[in-house]
């Protein structure tokens, strides 16, 4: 592919972005530069530059960008439907080449290795913000207790399929996905995510 074929604007972008998440998921977050986008991209590196002023811009948009596309948040009308589907979408994005980035970023490498920035980091936290309204609408519809931190449980929905794929190395599927909403339901529904009561600083 080059410049020529790619044109302007929209077309360059897509392109600049769609290469940064292959080149994370090759190569992972240390080896990453912008030069190596611009050479899988077909462009001149100054043509990224001018646009991402750095490496970490570049990969927080990237990121954010396949996050949302990729991750869809169910509204099925229960949370029974919405948090099976809502993980079942999780382990098939986290196993695709735009999941593997992703882990390829937040794996954390030896001393004197570059580790993420914060605006990387918030890719990540932002997620989880995006996938709370099916817990509240759940509480709302007194699917789940009131007082249930949506957070709280979004997050041990993700840790189980998180640890299979990123530490334990095991294959995740469907069933993964089911046994990892109905371990968090079970929780919710016991009460186990109540919002502290206490005021925070």
């Amino acid at each position: 592919m080059n410049a020529a074929s790619l044109g302007r604007g929209p077309k360059v972008r897509a392109a600049v972005l769609a290469a940064t998440v292959a080149e994370l998921g090759e190569h992972g977050y240390a080896a990453f530069t912008i030069e190596n986008v611009a050479r899988r991209t077909g462009v001149h590196k100054t043509t990224v530059y001018r646009r991402w002023p750095d490496r970490d811009t570049l990969i927080a948009e990237a990121l954010s960008e396949s996050v949302a596309t990729e991750l869809p948040i169910p509204d099925t009308g229960s949370i029974d439907d919405d948090l099976p589907a809502l993980a079942r979408g999780l382990v098939e994005w986290i196993t695709s080449p735009a999941g593997r980035a992703v882990l390829a970023v937040m794996q954390t490498g030896p001393t004197g290795v570059p580790t993420p920035s914060d605006p990387v980091r918030h890719v990540f936290r932002d997620r989880i913000r995006r996938a709370l309204p099916p817990v509240a609408r759940a509480v709302a519809r007194g699917e789940l207790p009131p007082h249930t931190d949506p957070a709280e449980l979004i997050k041990a929905l993700v840790a189980p399929i998180y640890l299979r794929v990123a530490i334990t190395g095991e294959k995740v599927d469907d069933r993964t996905a089911d046994r990892a909403a109905a371990v968090a339901l079970t929780a919710a529904r016991a009460g186990l995510f109540a919002e502290d009561p206490s005021p925070r600083p």
